[in-house]
């Protein structure tokens, strides 16, 4: 892969980053020579922006708190036909971003993650280890087994992804809303490996382990409640209806034996909980609908970016088909060749 062929956009969110930010621009200045590099400070009190500056980035203000808010201004933002994000903490191996942005590109995907190596058995922090064992089995339960490690930050887009995606959540959610986005609308995404460093001396995390869990986790049960109803709200039916017969059973055992019923409220409260379970079940076949449609509209609205259209994307967008045309065998029909087209 030619890198001279794309506009490329490499994308550091940053909060108090002073004394790595420097060293993280540096080294993807050096893997990625062509790429325009942006440091989004958002709102650092200390020598972030100046340092990232010096180094030759293009610093961007960020003044709304938060990286998923960030991480919806740099989408917003800028124009290109690759974008790579990661954190200005200095963990995320920068010479890995040749091999992300050619994985993206050679097999045609709209995500790359960068894995984190061994970040279940040591992420910095005890309960953040936990945590990512946690929520990854969670998130396979919710949405599938698409993705190793959902919280890692370090990812390569395509532009059709990074305009089409909605960029709702307001922290460190962002990484878990971007993998249901693409779990949901069965995106073609893939992953690599990369090594998992540690901050500068001095350097804190701003991720806080049971603030920031609770809300991760929360998201997590929102975008399963919005994207996927139907199992949301099955699951909360078929515990009313477990709960309810704990209730009913000894009634009807009761009943059956003596032919009397001496425990009406037990009784009622059964059959309430019977009835909020139909009603859940109810509501999780009507919302089911409304989300496939939800869904096919943000398919149709994806589908309408172009995969590649930032600077010079046009005529980036020309010359490749112009090899893919080359490369097509003589026997192919015009059938096939308007679908490797698409």
């Amino acid at each position: 892969m030619v890198m001279t062929d794309y506009s490329i956009a490499v994308l550091l969110p940053c909060y108090n980053e002073g004394t790595s930010i420097a060293r993280v621009v540096l080294d993807f200045r050096t893997v990625l020579p062509g790429a325009r590099i942006y440091v989004y400070d958002n709102n650092s009190t200390d020598d972030t922006a100046q340092q990232a500056a010096l180094a030759g980035a293009t610093v961007v203000p960020s003044p709304r708190q938060g990286k998923g808010n960030v991480v919806r201004q740099m989408f917003s933002d800028i124009e290109a036909d690759i974008y790579l994000m990661a954190d200005g903490d200095g963990t995320y191996d920068a010479s890995k971003a040749p091999d992300l942005i050619e994985k993206l590109v050679s097999e045609n995907l709209d995500m790359v993650v960068g894995t984190r190596k061994d970040v279940k058995q040591d992420a910095g922090r005890k309960g953040h280890a936990f945590g990512n064992k946690l929520f990854n089995r969670i998130y396979r339960f919710a949405f599938g087994d698409d993705f190793s490690d959902i919280f890692s930050g370090y990812r390569a887009f395509n532009r059709r992804f990074a305009k089409s995606f909605p960029a709702e959540s307001p922290g460190f959610e962002i990484e878990t809303e971007m993998s249901v986005h693409a779990s949901i609308l069965r995106l073609p995404i893939g992953e690599i490996e990369c090594d998992y460093g540690r901050r500068e001396e001095g350097s804190e995390s701003k991720l806080s382990t049971f603030g920031d869990g609770f809300k991760i986790l929360r998201m997590i049960f929102m975008m399963m409640k919005e994207t996927r109803p139907f199992a949301f709200f099955g699951v909360i039916s078929v515990g009313l209806l477990m709960t309810s017969l704990v209730f009913i059973i000894p009634v009807l055992i009761e009943y059956f034996q003596t032919g009397l019923v001496e425990r009406a409220p037990s009784w009622v409260a059964g059959m309430t909980l019977i009835l909020a379970s139909m009603m859940a079940f109810t509501a999780g076949m009507i919302l089911d609908s409304l989300a496939r449609s939800r869904a096919e509209q943000k398919r149709i609205f994806y589908l309408s970016i172009d995969s590649s259209r930032g600077e010079g994307g046009i005529q980036h967008g020309l010359r490749l088909h112009e090899r893919r045309d080359r490369a097509q065998p003589l026997n192919q029909g015009p059938m096939s060749r308007a679908r490797s087209k698409d």
